[in-house]
């Protein structure tokens, strides 16, 4: 089953404008080769592919030689690049591409952190990028208004929303393909960073923010649990981030005094990647952790639908001293949207954090958002 993605217009766009490198940024398995095998699939032969983990592309695209990079690409004025960041140079050597040929480029990374530190400098005013996540639930909205994915949340909670784990029948299977990832395209990634000295020590605190997500996040505290610096956790953090792995939420605050602002949440991407990390695939009702599973769900849900709507928006947490909270806050367009997500449908009476928050902040839009209307976070 193809999943129709978001993004595939806004890049198709792109593709028909004047010539541009557009990168395509994203989680491993998250899609991204699908979507460009989908977005040249009417091109025939007017696409040269080349894929960064092959030797062969490593060394015609590695080295920043015009003469040989011309030999390389022929008369194709497309062409397509898949794992970009494996491949030595590769910024350079698209700026001479492309500012002696005006050829249009589409390449795609599963690490921010890797692909930009080589495209960005190199490449400044020549590219669009854009960001590709797990499937957001708006992408499987079915074509009749009366139907609903409610029934479907539970599964979205426990085994997450990869492509493949959708595509998949089974529990079993589904679980044996996330352990796999965990086992081996998340271990192998983290490999790969040179900087990374102590790859058990990243899986080690990616179960540690498994089991805090909802909750701030002290960074001393994993240092200590890790025996590490707090320089190398943060370091590590980082990283994990720029390979979605996980996303960094910070407090919101304008500087008033009750407001805390200085401490940040993780969530996972992906909640089938967490609960593999942490080998739970229980059902709901027997985890005491549910309500924080449908936090980080709804979190990345909103993310989601934001940037595949192609808007700009910061994304924080709000706080106060004396502990009224407000799940997630969206700055858009001059404008606040907050949303709390609570697991239990039983109590709908407006929280006291609405009312504290629309005083300090008179022009925002507060939304409680609960298992019977997630479909709610896909709006705009």
């Amino acid at each position: 089953m193809l999943i129709n993605r978001a993004l595939l217009d806004k890049i198709s766009e792109y593709l028909e404008k004047e010539p541009k490198i557009i990168v395509l940024y994203g989680p491993r398995q998250a899609g991204k080769t699908t979507l460009i095998n989908e977005l040249f699939k009417n091109y025939g032969d007017k696409v040269l592919f080349f894929n960064g983990d092959d030797l062969r592309a490593q060394e015609l695209l590695g080295e920043p030689n015009l003469d040989k990079l011309k030999a390389a690409v022929g008369s194709s004025k497309i062409i397509c690049i898949d794992e970009a960041q494996r491949i030595p140079n590769i910024g350079l050597s698209l700026k001479l591409l492309f500012d002696a040929l005006q050829i249009r480029v589409v390449a795609s990374g599963s690490s921010s952190f890797e692909l930009s530190n080589k495209i960005n400098e190199p490449l400044t005013g020549r590219l669009v990028t854009f960001h590709l996540y797990q499937i957001c639930v708006k992408e499987l909205t079915p074509a009749s208004p009366d139907l609903s994915l409610a029934p479907r949340l539970e599964e979205f909670l426990r085994f997450g929303l990869y492509p493949k784990v959708l595509t998949t029948e089974g529990e079993e299977e589904k679980q044996r393909y996330l352990f796999d990832l965990v086992n081996t395209y998340l271990y192998k990634d983290i490999l790969s960073f040179e900087t990374i000295r102590k790859p058990k020590k990243v899986i080690d605190l990616l179960s540690l923010l498994a089991l805090q997500i909802g909750s701030e996040v002290s960074i001393s505290e994993l240092a200590k649990h890790l025996a590490l610096s707090r320089p190398i956790v943060e370091k590590y953090l980082d990283i994990l981030e720029k390979m979605f792995v996980i996303f960094n939420l910070r407090g919101f605050s304008r500087n008033l005094r009750k407001e805390i602002y200085k401490t940040s949440k993780y969530y996972f991407t992906d909640l089938g990647l967490r609960n593999a990390l942490i080998r739970n695939f229980n059902p709901l009702a027997l985890r005491p952790d549910a309500g924080a599973l449908f936090e980080n769900f709804c979190v990345m849900e909103r993310i989601k639908t934001i940037n595949n709507a192609g808007k700009f928006a910061n994304f924080y947490f709000w706080r106060t001293y004396d502990q009224k909270e407000i799940d997630f806050i969206e700055e858009r367009d001059g404008q606040l949207f907050g949303y709390e997500c609570k697991w239990s449908d039983k109590t709908r009476a407006i929280p006291a954090s609405f009312h504290e928050f629309s005083a300090a902040y008179p022009n925002s839009t507060l939304t409680f958002v609960g298992p019977g209307d997630f479909e709610s976070l896909n709006q705009l």
